[in-house]
């Protein structure tokens, strides 16, 4: 949520309010239902829906009711999260070899977050948002929702919510954003803070925007700046 609107549009002290109840309301979710997430790497003839579609059928055949296995990240090319209830998850793993998958591993989170499970947490979050004052961004900010820029902000508090339940589409917002006309250059990209892991999504997404990408350390700024 926090990385969805910028502060011109919220007062930060709100957001990190929205940002609790939005957290708590996930928790609680994600306590309901054993599920979680699972980071999937395929070759090019996977079928990431395909392979979701059979682990619901494997579910249900163990008893389990509205079975969930949907994809909940689209990251890069050739990789998802795939997020739902455990055993879902397990069977996918089970039978990567099937369904192209030349990796997997289970995240170390609670829940399958930006799925249907997560269906509890939209009310909490919808109210908390209708009390608080939302204004059009002063820059361009995308939701990954859709990968489209924020248009007003009944439109930012609509995507918010809607981004609970729905599948994060990285992937897309990066070609969205970094849309040129051919000869356009591409602009300067920082990542700020520790990892290098968006400007590594980057560069698979679009090698030639990577190409003026940087990396800022700030824990490395402030130890400079000490001495």
């Amino acid at each position: 949520l926090s990385a969805s609107i910028y502060p011109s549009s919220l007062f930060f002290s709100l957001a990190l309010y929205a940002v609790k109840v939005r957290a708590e309301a996930m928790q609680k979710a994600s306590e309901a239902v054993p599920s979680g997430m699972l980071l999937v790497i395929g070759r090019r003839e996977a079928n990431y829906k395909f392979a979701c579609l059979e682990a619901r059928k494997h579910c249900e055949s163990l008893g389990i009711e509205n079975p969930v296995c949907e994809i909940s990240n689209y990251l890069f090319p050739d990789s998802r999260v795939i997020a739902g209830h455990l055993q879902a998850l397990k069977f996918l793993q089970e039978n990567a070899r099937k369904y192209y998958f030349t990796r997997t591993n289970m995240l170390p989170v609670s829940g399958a977050f930006h799925t249907s499970l997560m269906e509890p947490a939209v009310e909490p979050l919808a109210e908390v948002l209708k009390s608080i004052e939302i204004q059009k961004p002063v820059v361009c900010v995308y939701s990954n929702v859709d990968g489209k820029k924020y248009m007003h902000s009944k439109h930012i508090e609509k995507l918010l919510v809607k981004q609970v339940v729905s599948p994060v589409l990285w992937e897309q917002t990066m070609h969205s954003v970094y849309e040129r006309k051919q000869g356009t250059e591409f602009p300067y990209t920082y990542e700020v803070g520790p990892g290098k892991q968006l400007g590594a999504v980057l560069k698979k997404c679009n090698l030639k925007a990577w190409k003026q990408y940087n990396h800022v350390d700030a824990l490395e700024d402030e130890e400079a700046a000490e001495t």
